[in-house]
This record gives C-alpha cells, sequence and structure tokens, in this order.
C-alpha cells in the first residue's frame, strides 16, 4: 500500500500529487479540486503580471487547460503549484509580448506602459494604486521574480521551477526589483533631492 490518505478518500483532503494520479487514471473530478485549489492564486498572479484583469482571466483559462493536457508530464517530486506557475508564467510573457506587439503597431507614438489594474476598494486604497504602479513599471523578468517571491510567497526553488530560472539569478532579479521599487515609490537614495 502507498502512504497517505486511503484510496476512497475524499479528494479535497489529497495532496495535489495524488490528485493528479487520480487525474491520470480517469477521475475528471479531481482535476476540479486542483482548479478550486489553485485557479484563485493563478488568477491573482496573471492579474498582477499583465495588470489586465480581462487578459489574467484569459492567461489562467489557458494555464489551466495547458495544465490537464500536461499533467502526464507532472513530475510528483516537484510542487504542483510551482509546475502551475511554470506554465502560468510562460502564457503570461507571451500574452504581454502580443499585447506589446499590438500597442506598438496601434499607437507606436504612445507610452508603453501598461495600466493598472482595477484594485478592490480596501484602506489605504491609494498606496495600493501606487504600489501597484511601481510594480508595473518594473521590467517583467523583475516583477516576475518579485510577485513570486513576496506575493505568492514562493521559495526560491519553486521559483525556479516555474521561471526555469536559477536561484542565484532569481535572487539577484528580486533583490533589484526591491531597489527599483524603493527608488519608485520614494524610499531609494535616487528619489531624495
Amino acid at each position: 500500500m502507498t502512504d497517505g490518505p486511503a484510496p476512497d478518500a475524499p479528494a479535497n483532503v489529497l495532496t495535489d500529487a495524488a490528485l493528479v494520479r487520480r487525474v491520470l487514471n480517469g477521475n475528471s473530478t479531481a482535476f476540479t479540486v486542483l482548479v478550486d485549489r489553485h485557479a484563485p492564486a493563478c488568477l491573482r498572479l496573471a492579474t498582477r503580471m499583465l495588470q489586465n484583469r480581462h487578459d489574467a482571466e484569459d492567461v489562467t483559462q489557458q494555464t489551466l487547460l495547458r495544465a490537464y493536457k500536461a499533467l502526464g508530464k507532472y513530475d510528483e517530486r516537484e510542487q504542483y503549484r510551482a509546475w502551475l506557475f511554470a506554465i502560468l508564467l510562460n502564457r503570461c510573457r507571451t500574452a504581454a509580448q502580443t499585447r506589446a506587439r499590438r500597442l506598438h503597431v496601434v499607437s507606436p507614438g504612445l507610452d508603453k506602459a501598461p495600466d493598472v489594474a482595477v484594485l478592490p476598494n480596501v484602506a489605504r486604497a491609494e498606496l495600493r494604486d501606487d504600489i501597484a504602479r511601481a510594480i508595473a513599471q518594473l521590467e517583467l523578468p523583475y516583477r516576475e521574480a518579485f510577485l513570486l517571491k513576496h506575493v505568492e510567497e514562493l521559495s526560491y526553488e519553486e521559483m525556479a521551477v516555474a521561471t526555469g530560472v536559477g536561484v542565484s539569478a532569481l535572487k539577484m532579479r528580486v533583490k533589484r526589483a526591491c531597489e527599483r521599487l524603493q527608488i519608485l515609490l520614494g524610499d531609494g537614495d535616487d528619489a531624495k533631492q
């Protein structure tokens, strides 16, 4: 017998790897549990990466469909979330490149900074808007690393799986993103005059 919950255990108490095994064995409802578990984080990350809710929803749907089709390639030794984020980040990169090309063709003289996503009404909405605008100004690799580390709270090892980038390079990207954010938010030496 294998370690873990009994074969007839409810799907919502199973590990991600056990759910993947169930899906691969023909239990498609187990994938619904994976979607329920991870879709909110995917949508949150995609929205912050793309700065556009509609594009983020499209990318999240594409990601979940691609993940379903590629479940046979998932390696149980990896965290499912990191594996899923790798697919999501690739979709985000493609969407960002497509949007940049479209903006360049449609309006070559306009500023190419993406629109800031609509944030929920909360206390300190102005600060949240400032932070969102600053994050949106980061170059995509730095924004990606910053969000994975400080918003999604992935370990550097999980980030490496998700991005395909080495741990030391990711640490440098996070450090540079934080330095740039300090400047953009007025806390860096360059902002003081």
